[in-house]
């Protein structure tokens, strides 16, 4: 029987959104590498878990340098992945388990093997196909030197010179990540156009929404000024109120328009805004009523296990998203970050992107780690608003820490210094079966990052129906907030002792012991817990009462 979701303009204020990043969700080959098909065959596991939605990182066509982020045909699946008659099997068979589909989109660069550059190289300086990307000549004796100080994202400079088709020495074309990711000038008329396709290509074959990659870049101040930056922190979420390439005022005008394309689909198509901005007051601005629905609440992420500094990013969420007419959003991990059960619990808080390796002194207790990665669930799935999901954390999966330096593949780990490793820790294919090949992700045993051999533990199977696992802790949390209507309810704060969390939402007392003694319970039914409770709350625990 078919359970196509409802048709409604707010499902999105309350989704739970799981992520799939497909190169490590589940492989149908056997090459090792995750594709469409092997993402359809387990999305039964998604509908068991009680998501509302799924979304898919990057699956377009792509040389894969920058794993799918680096576009060579939006309109198209990479082969590796499938097929295009693939994407609309998984579009259907999802929507009849009840499930959302969202897409990603990468509208700040293409990749330089997408047609629209290599026409603007070919077509030649002063063309209109140069026009669809930042070309500048360069500074210094003969243009030698970048047009200026601009970093990449993923290390060294931002801007890479071209040779003419007659070998001469050319202009310098802009990448804000990685030399083969030029970026898009959105100034340019054609360039919306295109994007305007693209929207409404995925659209009409009936996806729900769209993830918008790097949503606080696309617009660069004019005459491309120098900016001092530490070359670690490039990321938007360090920019001034004045950066000349994050954050700026115009870009809001191409999400007002992208709004309207999605609201010619009926006003139930949502657009989500990857926007590493802070404060969150001007994170807000991405989210007005005419502009996209959700921004992910990446401050939250990055706040460390403290109970007063999260009591303070749920308070800002609280106020700052509801005052422009958005939900709060809530994520703990994504492929970007280190595991939330591994990075609570590091000492020393790192940079996001930076991620940890064989060599990091700092490398939590797996056992230890995950019981305050599972009490940090608990607050997160508690509070109002949407939350998102990243693949395996529901099955408690730490950071891949011991990943071989010749099997690493983030192109942060080849552009930066010794000691940055990247995000491939986040990204090892996900443990399906413990006694299967690769754990179940491959039927020949490929993985394309190694797996961890502690992961047999973690796999789905060996926590399916187990009491106390995180896949059941996982299932239950979404379950109680469904049925109590967590989401829509009204947060309200007890006092309680500084290391402990305590707020109650829609009849539902949530209590965290964030200390390193153990809490004597409050009165209520026990409705769920991050961990063991026999009449006090430990510490890294989390539970959920009557109130």
């Amino acid at each position: 029987m078919s359970m196509t979701p409802p048709r409604s303009t707010s499902w999105w204020r309350t989704a739970v959104i799981y992520q799939v990043y497909p190169r490590s969700f589940a492989d149908s080959t056997g090459n090792g590498i995750g594709d469409l098909p092997g993402i359809t065959s387990r999305l039964d596991h998604l509908a068991a878990l009680g998501v509302d939605a799924v979304w898919l990182s990057p699956f377009y066509r792509s040389p894969q340098n920058d794993a799918g982020y680096d576009v060579s045909d939006y309109c198209d699946v990479d082969p590796i992945f499938g097929t295009l008659a693939d994407a609309d099997t998984l579009i259907a068979r999802a929507h009849e388990l009840g499930l959302r589909v969202i897409f990603d989109v990468v509208p700040n660069h293409s990749s330089s093997e997408h047609r629209w550059f290599k026409e603007a190289l070919a077509a030649g300086p002063g063309s209109p196909e140069r026009a669809r990307y930042i070309f500048r000549e360069g500074r210094g004796p003969e243009g030698a030197e970048p047009p200026n100080n601009w970093l990449s994202m993923f290390g060294g400079p931002a801007w890479t010179r071209i040779n003419e088709a007659d070998g001469t020495p050319g202009p310098w074309y802009l990448h804000l990540f990685d030399s083969t990711q030029p970026d898009f000038d959105w100034t340019n008329p054609w360039v919306a156009g295109q994007f305007d396709d693209v929207l409404r290509f995925w659209f009409d074959r009936g996806i729900d929404g769209f993830r918008i990659d790097v949503a606080h870049g696309l617009a660069k101040a004019p005459g491309l000024p120098d900016v001092d930056m530490d070359p670690l922190r490039t990321g938007g979420e360090w920019a001034g109120d004045d950066h000349p390439y994050w954050s700026r005022d115009t870009v809001h005008d191409i999400w007002r328009r992208w709004r309207r394309v999605a609201n010619e689909y009926g006003g139930d198509r949502a657009l989500v805004a990857e926007a590493w901005v802070l404060p969150l007051s001007k994170m807000a601005k991405w989210v007005r009523p005419d502009e996209l629905h959700q921004a992910f609440n990446f401050g939250y992420l990055m706040t460390a296990w403290d109970a007063q500094e999260l009591r303070s990013s749920i308070d800002e969420a609280l106020a700052e998203f509801p005052a422009v007419g958005a939900p709060s959003t809530w994520v703990l991990s994504n492929h970007d970050s280190i595991r939330h059960t591994t990075r609570l619990a590091l000492k020393t808080p790192q940079p996001h992107g930076m991620g940890i390796g064989p060599l990091s002194a700092d490398r939590p207790e797996e056992g230890a780690a995950l019981r305050r990665g599972r009490a940090a669930t608990l607050v997160m799935l508690a509070l109002p608003g949407s939350a998102y999901v990243y693949q395996g954390e529901e099955l408690g999966l730490p950071e891949a820490i011991d990943i071989p330096d010749a099997a690493r593949e983030d192109p942060t780990w080849f552009r930066t210094p010794p000691g940055v490793y990247g995000r491939d820790g986040c990204r090892v294919p996900l443990p399906w079966e413990a006694d299967a090949p690769a754990y179940g992700f491959s039927p020949t045993g490929a993985s394309w990052l190694p797996q961890p051999a502690s992961w047999a533990r973690y796999a789905a199977d060996a926590q399916d129906g187990v009491a106390g696992s995180t896949l059941e802790m996982y299932r239950t949390a979404l379950r109680i907030r469904r049925d109590r209507s967590l989401a829509t309810g009204t947060l309200v704060w007890s006092e309680s002792r500084p290391e402990v969390l305590d707020f109650t939402v829609a009849g539902v007392r949530v209590v965290a012991n964030l200390s390193d003694e153990p809490l004597p319970l409050p009165p209520g039914e026990l409705l769920h817990s991050s961990g063991p409770v026999d009449g006090t709350i430990a510490p890294d625990t989390t539970v959920w009462l009557t109130a």
